[in-house]
């Protein structure tokens, strides 16, 4: 297991806060008690920070024609929708609710061109709220595989307020590899074509980089 590198700056602050706190609570009082639960709680704050940058050793599903879970977390949404974005049809959504325990690194889907990219700032509803896939925060990437095209949204959730995403329009990417990463809680939306076989279904826990949600 490694850590992402955008969790460095926060990583860095925790760390100094811990010590500054550990070291001001030893100056303020010669209470081990004290000392010790203070240690304890900081110390298991700062293994939470360090546990939501981890990224996990897998190995990874490479399967033409699969698309791939872009996050870890719960199925919470599998329905058929009108698109607001891009598309003008109706296409079958797929979300993933990410908790703050789970690895927040986001991976393409599939392999292919990137054809568009968008940037929207919203509000941070809780992540599971129905219109947080159309006013929070988030970043749409449409992708396209063989003259088939697919939406990926990282949203914002409540906590989540950094989305960050390395895709740009005419890129050409590979099934798996990094798209980007949302701190904190978050959540994840797939737009698929009506012809694509379904392979999740509602509370299933897909694993980022590994589960195979559908096949086009």
């Amino acid at each position: 297991m490694t850590l992402h590198r955008e969790g460095t700056p926060t990583i860095l602050l925790v760390t100094t806060l811990v010590v500054l706190i550990n070291t001001g609570v030893c100056y303020a009082t010669a209470n081990t008690l004290v000392m010790g639960l203070t240690l304890f709680i900081t110390t298991g704050f700062w293994l939470f920070i360090l546990s939501f940058f981890r990224i996990p050793s897998r190995v990874h599903t490479i399967q033409e024609g699969a698309v791939i879970a872009p996050a870890d977390g719960e199925v919470v949404v599998i329905e058929e929708v009108q698109a607001d974005e891009y598309f003008t049809d109706r296409r079958i959504q797929v979300s993933i609710f990410m908790s703050p325990l789970n690895v927040h690194v986001n991976r393409n889907p599939i392999s292919g061109q990137v054809v568009y990219s968008q940037y929207h700032p919203g509000k941070y509803l809780v992540a599971w709220h129905p219109k947080s896939s159309t006013e929070n925060e988030r970043h749409s990437v449409v992708y396209n595989t063989q003259g088939k095209e697919i939406l990926v949204k990282q949203i914002a959730g409540a906590l989540a307020k950094r989305i960050v995403n390395y895709l740009k329009p005419g890129q050409q990417v590979k099934q798996t590899e990094e798209m980007g990463f949302i701190k904190f809680g978050s959540r994840v939306d797939l737009l698929l074509p009506l012809d694509a076989k379904i392979l999740v279904k509602l509370g299933d826990k897909p694993q980022g980089g590994v589960t195979v949600l559908a096949t086009l």
